[in-house]
């Protein structure tokens, strides 16, 4: 038995990824790269609004995924 392929978009750019999988693995199957800093923590996940997702977010066909920068808050910030 063959699992369900479903198309999502990744900065533009159309990826297969078995339905059910997550927005991670979506970036992985688009750039492995660009997951490690997800995974990392130095860029997030947006949708399709630019809010951001849990990586964990499970995809459906069309699902519509940019990524950012994760900009925080500094130390400095935080002590205000």
């Amino acid at each position: 038995m063959t699992s369900r392929m479903v198309r999502v978009f990744v900065n533009g750019s159309g990826v297969d990824v078995p339905a059910g999988s997550a927005a991670l693995d979506a970036v992985q199957a688009w750039n492995g790269d660009a997951a490690g800093e997800v995974a990392a923590g130095t860029r997030l996940i947006t949708d399709s609004r630019g809010l951001p997702i849990d990586a964990k977010t499970p995809m459906s066909a069309g699902s519509i995924l940019r990524l950012i920068a994760n900009r925080g808050t500094s130390a400095a910030d935080s002590e205000q």
